[in-house]
């Protein structure tokens, strides 16, 4: 007999709506408080395991298609290159620049290099979390 786990997929969904949005905003916070993409990162993996958890593997694999160790190395790509783009301009490695433009919706904003450092970096997290994670599930 299938258990009847509508609450608690129900619950499940949206608890992982809210922890993706937190995770939202603790990435694009981090550039000026704490935050960023390290904890960004961890907390969309956190987010997923708890997909992983309350719906089986299989099925949370069939409706996000990801190669997480791709993830990873893309994440890992991204973190390097942003770092090093900064060394064709003679400055020292992983140095930022950042300046102020005016874009149709949001006015006066800030955009910073440091942000695409952020992206890998999370991206480089949530790939290695989630790979751990199912590969440890694997086991046994």
């Amino acid at each position: 007999m299938k258990p009847n786990d509508v609450i608690l997929h129900s619950v499940t969904k949206v608890a992982v709506f809210i922890i993706l949005t937190f995770s939202i905003y603790l990435f694009f916070g981090g550039h000026h408080n704490p935050g960023g993409g390290f904890i960004g990162g961890l907390s969309v993996a956190s987010g997923l395991v708890l997909l992983f958890l309350t719906f089986d593997i299989e099925t949370v694999r069939r409706n996000i298609p990801v190669d997480f160790k791709k993830v990873a190395a893309s994440g890992v790509l991204i973190a390097i290159f942003t770092g090093a783009i900064s060394l064709l301009f003679d400055k020292p490695f992983l140095n930022q620049a950042f300046g102020y433009f005016n874009l149709p919706i949001f006015g006066k904003t800030e955009l910073a290099t440091a942000v695409l450092f952020d992206v890998g970096v999370a991206l480089a997290v949530i790939g290695t979390a989630v790979t751990i994670i199912l590969s440890i599930s694997e086991d046994g």
